[in-house]
């Protein structure tokens, strides 16, 4: 009988269906909105009963703790040096959070730390803090791939002293939290002038607060990470060149780094779609700010074109970027081992919606995994070998698990009370680029 050829993506992509079909979810139909016009990935906790918790590492059941849930449906995760995840949900404690990027197939994972939209929260409890760090163990997370995401209301930028007092306190606060649960990322949007003052101004402001941050909290070795942004408004960070800034001015640089958002450098005007176009996005990061300080990235394709300044999220492979782009990233060894999370679209209103970050986890984990990438040679990785066809069946993979999610690729539902005139307003669930940063 003839060997059948290997066909490099699609070989790595049976491989990931194969770790993924084991997983067995019950989905709440609950899902968060975060402050992007996205529903993104924050799955609320599955509907398991609590009660003997089993790790199925090798089939051997290991107990986590008195919280215990049964976590045998737990799918496998796939191993590849590209740590990809996904926002997920913190509802009901942090440690769900560890819980509910395990359900998913995440090798890394973003959370809130606390309401994202509130200026203060109740502490962590003793309980919560050690069933965090527990089931961190129990699963194999490490805290380099979690990168807990900071408050939209923090604006370190802002011109106005008590202002910038409050967001401070805010994100001490977060900081704080992040040493109790044994974290060392913590991933914050820059700021803005609020129209008030230039740039500069805004930057020294930041780059002053994350001095002091250091300062108040001795010991710690929790690297703040500043986000880019895509250039709306007054926002700070939408230029390497303002990461790089506010980075000069900070005096503990083993303390600070950045992630890089692909929705925000595209709508930025930082064109990634090709492989010229990527490698010299990251020369510029690189000459600007320095790859050394990059610590995690957001994973997330664009409604909008290039150089729009809107940040809008869409499914991988759906918007504007297209599943090429995600290619070169799982592509390239200078990502990896560090956070790449998915804040993508959730679709939310239907229990399938897991199935949407499911997929699009699974398809980037077979774009690393692809023979042709020369992952395990230590060959140049090289993407050129695959057809438009395999790109076009792993995009038509996530458009079919999206419609089967009760969604439309490409299509963003409001959020919830949005229609209402409630809380959750679409234009009020904009990035935080937009001047809610004013407060």
């Amino acid at each position: 009988m003839a060997k059948r050829k290997s066909n490099g993506i699609q070989d790595g992509l049976r491989e990931s269906t194969r770790v993924t079909k084991k997983a067995k979810i019950v989905v709440s139909e609950v899902s968060e909105t975060v402050g992007e016009d996205v529903e993104v990935a924050l799955a609320a906790p599955a509907q398991i009963t609590a009660q003997t918790t089993t790790a199925t590492k090798k089939g051997k059941g290991k107990a986590i703790g008195p919280d215990a849930i049964d976590l045998s449906c737990l799918p496998e995760r796939v191993s590849s040096k590209w740590k990809v995840g996904a926002h997920v949900s913190a509802a009901g404690g942090v440690e769900n959070a560890v819980l509910n990027a395990a359900k998913i197939g995440a090798n890394a994972f973003a959370l809130f730390l606390k309401s994202q939209r509130k200026w203060s929260s109740p502490p962590l409890s003793e309980a919560s803090i050690s069933s965090f760090k527990s089931r961190m163990k129990e699963l194999s997370y490490s805290s380099k791939h979690v990168l807990p995401h900071g408050s939209y209301l923090i604006n370190l930028g802002n011109p106005d002293a008590e202002k910038r007092e409050k967001s401070y306190e805010c994100f001490l606060d977060d900081l704080q939290r992040c040493d109790l649960l044994g974290l060392e990322l913590y991933n914050f949007h820059p700021g803005s002038t609020v129209g008030l003052v230039d740039p500069s101004t805004s930057m020294t402001h930041i780059a002053d607060c994350i001095n002091r941050s250091h300062k108040d909290t001795p010991g710690s070795k929790v690297v703040v990470v500043l986000e880019n942004m895509s250039g709306s408004g007054n926002v700070i960070g939408s230029d390497f060149a303002h990461l790089g800034e506010i980075i000069n001015q900070v005096e503990d640089k083993s303390r600070v780094g950045v992630c890089l958002d692909t929705c925000h450098m595209f709508a930025a005007g930082y064109d990634i779609r090709t492989k010229e176009g990527w490698n010299s996005t990251v020369e510029s990061f690189d000459s600007h700010v320095g790859l050394k300080y990059l610590r995690g990235m957001h994973l997330n394709d664009s409604k909008t074109q290039v150089g729009s300044k809107k940040d809008r999220h869409d499914n991988i492979g759906v918007g504007h970027l297209s599943i090429q782009s995600f290619a070169l990233i799982l592509t390239d060894p200078r990502m990896q081992d560090i956070p790449l999370v998915l804040e993508t679209p959730s679709h939310e209103g239907s229990s399938k919606n897991w199935d949407v970050w499911i997929k699009e986890i699974e398809v980037l984990n077979a774009l690393s995994l692809s023979p042709s990438s020369g992952l395990d040679s230590g060959k140049e990785r090289n993407i050129n070998g695959a057809s438009n066809m395999n790109f076009d069946l792993l995009t038509r993979g996530i458009k079919d698990v999206i419609a089967a999610a009760g969604g439309t690729p490409g299509r963003k539902k409001p959020a919830k009370g949005a229609t209402k005139g409630g809380r959750k307003m679409v234009e009020r669930e904009q990035d935080s680029e937009v001047d809610s940063q004013s407060e």
